[in-house]
């Protein structure tokens, strides 16, 4: 990954592709996984319509997977680069008017490239799950490398919301299966998920804004594009299953715009309502 982070982004981007391409050829969980989510969330496409956008997916990620290292090792400038950002004024507004900040960011490929590129303009916090692997977990946190302050998935809230009244802005990442602790059953793509509910009651404790932020991955190498949007807008609203119901609703609008880039070998509908049967 090192040695890659030097590569020019062209070339990145071919390699990563071809990557995807034969990683797509073989049987996998990831493949699996995917496949069995396109099922679920895009019935209307049909088995071919499902296959291909597995297909195109595993092109992104091919490439996603190359491009760690250039946000693990690159310098700010080369960051800055790289990244084109739209609608970036609702981010700076929020900053110039000393708000709290949640940078509302769903697992699409490029989300460690924004938010070490974010973490190097200012003090930041992150969260990310700690992995068994020793090598993974080390490797993860080089998204702390420009000071930011990293939580556990599933560590107390108390100093993070400490943090972000003291003006750190907050890249969360809440589109996970938390399990069935603090979780309420609400329709992702019309299928139950067990959805956190941790954002609306971090937004409400801290007065913050929630800002929508997407990310995808400019074909041909060139860039990556950082899309900001309003600030959600009566939110929180004192209902923790609607508010939940509103961030998968605007989770899905994104990944409607963006299909093939949104995570689908993460298995986000583990978690069944009771009598349920499983689907992977």
């Amino acid at each position: 990954m090192r040695l890659l982070s030097f590569l020019p982004l062209p070339v990145l981007w071919a390699l990563g592709t071809v990557f995807g391409a034969l990683f797509h050829l073989f049987p996998s969980k990831i493949k699996k996984t995917a496949l069995i989510n396109a099922g679920l969330c895009f019935p209307e496409l049909g088995k071919d319509g499902q296959a291909s956008l597995v297909r195109r997916h595993f092109h992104s990620l091919g490439v996603s997977i190359l491009c760690y290292g250039l946000g693990w090792w690159s310098s700010p400038a080369r960051l800055h680069r790289l990244i084109k950002f739209r609608d970036r004024r609702y981010y700076d507004d929020a900053i110039a008017a000393g708000k709290s900040i949640i940078v509302f960011a769903p697992h699409f490929l490029a989300l460690d490239i924004t938010g070490i590129t974010l973490s190097s303009e200012r003090l930041y916090i992150s969260m990310y799950r700690a992995s068994r692997n020793r090598l993974i977990d080390r490797m993860l946190k080089r998204r702390a490398q420009y000071g930011a302050v990293l939580f556990e998935r599933k560590s107390n809230l108390k100093a993070l919301i400490r943090h972000l009244r003291e003006g750190r802005p907050f890249y969360y990442l809440p589109d996970q299966d938390p399990g069935g602790a603090e979780s309420v059953f609400v329709p992702f793509f019309g299928v139950p998920a067990a959805t956190v509910t941790a954002l609306s009651r971090i937004a409400k404790m801290t007065n913050a804004a929630v800002i929508p932020c997407y990310n995808r991955i400019l074909p041909w190498g060139r860039g990556f594009e950082v899309r900001f949007e309003e600030p959600l807008k009566d939110f929180p609203s004192g209902d923790l299953e609607k508010d939940a119901r509103r961030m998968n609703g605007e989770i899905e609008q994104a990944i409607r715009q963006n299909p093939e880039q949104y995570l689908w070998g993460y298995r986000r509908f583990k978690t069944r309502p009771a009598g349920s049967p499983q689907v992977y």
